[in-house]
């Protein structure tokens, strides 16, 4: 273990800088991301097809920028589940937030198209998120990666949520999602940063898999 410390984020957390941890991260990443694209193409063009049938004149994909490691930018991929002037209706609905602190949350968003419901509800849309993999932006297990506007509002210790690679799942995901405010996220955010290991890893992609269908937190 070593104190991790840069000039951007004020930290006293030890991460996990073990070159057999790290180095195991990335092949589970790497093995990980290709078997998931291959297993899931056929059921990934059906998605796709579906979303350009609903809207033909919107794209299948939609890439939005977030913050990962130590605070560098990447574009994250998702199935595009809503309309396609989502972003721009965002700031007519901030009022109607239903989660706490820099995140937004609306269980029954306006701007969510039907196909969207579906994919949401099953995390179908996060999919795509296995190319981030592949490329480093993301891994499999981590903190979800947040948005600039979230990020702007971060306070020191939320910034400790960025001293590793963002993932495709993590605690949050597997400990209530949704229903979690944007404080528990912190803190389990935190937890699985203490105490990252492969075995870790492995159990929250176990779990993952558990409530992938049929998490009644998914919006």
């Amino acid at each position: 273990m070593t104190l991790a410390a840069t000039s951007d984020l004020s930290t006293a957390i030890e991460v996990n800088q073990q070159l057999g941890y790290r180095v195991t991260k990335r092949a589970m990443d790497i093995i990980g991301a290709l078997f998931g694209i291959l297993l899931l193409c056929v059921p990934l063009l059906l998605v796709a097809l579906a979303i350009k049938i609903e809207d033909p004149k919107g794209p299948i994909f939609f890439s939005q920028k977030r913050i990962g490691k130590n605070g560098k930018e990447f574009h994250m991929y998702k199935f595009r589940s809503m309309v396609s002037d989502a972003e721009e209706k965002l700031k007519d609905l901030l009022a109607l937030n239903e989660t706490t602190g820099a995140m937004f949350k609306m269980k029954n968003d306006p701007r969510i198209t039907r196909i969207g419901r579906i994919i949401r509800k099953t995390s179908v849309d996060e999919f795509p998120q296995l190319f981030n993999v592949l490329k480093g932006d993301m891994s499999l297990v981590g903190p979800r990666p947040p948005l600039p506007r979230e990020v702007a509002e971060y306070s020191p210790y939320h910034m400790q949520r960025l001293l590793v690679v963002p993932g495709c799942t993590g605690l949050w995901q597997v400990s209530g999602r949704s229903s979690i405010g944007f404080e528990g996220m912190v803190e389990l955010d935190i937890q699985y940063i203490k105490k990252c290991t492969t075995g870790y890893d492995l159990k929250i992609i176990v779990k993952t898999v558990r409530v992938l269908f049929g998490s009644n937190d998914a919006f």
